[in-house]
């Protein structure tokens, strides 16, 4: 027996259709830990890291900033709840292993009866999520995706810890991904480095986040400047020509050393760290959004985004802005 399945038709390209973020208002400087009883300074913090402010949420879940900034997304979009046929959530800071919080948050949005599932890529879950939407897709096996990134990471850090609780913070992202005529989603850059895995971990007693931050640093610095290049030679773009680089907010030195490698001058590079924090797999879609909403990108620019993170994983793409 010789069967021939349906395979259902499939778009020429996908789009990232609309984004939004939401970070918590509670403002928690530097000088904020220092009254707390961190034992650091402002200056050193931002001399080694380059963050002035953080926020953190106190009364909101995870799932709640979620829900905020898929909101936005889909407003931004101009595509109704009603149009989405997957929700993918990226996510490292859920409350409990099962059930996951995609399912939760469709239904707290008004998306009737999506596929939905949760991604754990750490730092790289949202550039994972995104490459996943576009397959989805490209497939013909959804035509409206939406992808979330959401963190709670107080949830999980110790903030008396001056190697982590000077770093992280609280916040969600989120993009609508739909079918196009043309392709507005690069192909992905990914890969990871398992023998590295302990080098961000948590403590399988307490939860509580560890990290050793001269390792991540030296691995970041070493691997993603050429990662960012394959990414942009992957979609037929030279570094000069992107608008944007938007890369996981987790270093300000890391962010203008990858930088540096792409040597691209007048590419414009986010560095929401500096009032943000790190918010994991939050990061890209809150300082993308906020680019777009000051103008400093344009619609239909080429930017490249580029996670990585614990694992330790990675993943880097050209995308066209909204």
């Amino acid at each position: 027996m010789n069967l021939q399945l349906s395979t259902p038709p499939r778009p020429a390209g996908s789009r990232v259709a609309g984004l939004g973020h939401y970070q918590p208002p509670t403002v928690v400087t530097n000088d904020d830990l220092v009254a707390r009883g961190v034992h650091t300074s402002d200056e050193w913090i931002q001399t080694r890291v380059g963050i002035a402010e953080r926020r953190f949420a106190t009364d909101e879940t995870m799932l709640d900033m979620a829900v905020a900034a898929a909101s936005k997304a889909l407003a931004n979009s101009g595509i109704s709840p009603t149009e989405i046929d997957l929700v993918i959530l990226a996510t490292c800071t859920g409350k409990q292993q099962v059930p996951g919080g995609a399912a939760e948050l469709a239904s707290r949005l008004g998306i009737p009866s999506p596929g939905a599932y949760d991604l754990n890529a750490a730092c790289a879950g949202f550039v994972y999520g995104l490459n996943a939407a576009s397959n989805a897709v490209l497939a013909g096996h959804a035509h409206t995706v939406l992808v979330v990134g959401s963190e709670k990471l107080t949830d999980y850090v110790d903030l008396m810890e001056r190697g982590t609780g000077i770093i992280f913070a609280d916040g969600a992202g989120a993009a609508v991904v739909t079918a196009s005529d043309r392709a507005g989603i690069g192909p992905v850059v990914w890969g990871s480095d398992g023998d590295s895995a302990g080098a961000i971990t948590t403590d399988p007693a307490t939860a509580t986040l560890r990290q050793e931050g001269q390792s991540v640093f030296r691995w970041a610095t070493s691997t993603m400047g050429d990662v960012a290049l394959r990414a942009c030679a992957a979609a037929g773009l030279e570094p000069s020509q992107l608008a944007g680089f938007i890369p996981h907010q987790a270093n300000l030195r890391i962010i203008d050393l990858i930088a540096k490698k792409l040597n691209a001058p007048n590419v414009v590079v986010a560095r929401d760290i500096i009032t943000s924090g790190n918010t994991s797999s939050a990061s890209i879609p809150i300082a993308l959004s906020k680019m777009l909403e000051r103008g400093e990108i344009t619609s239909g620019a080429p930017v490249l985004v580029v996670g990585f993170g614990a694992g330790l994983t990675y993943a880097a793409q050209v995308i066209l802005a909204p």
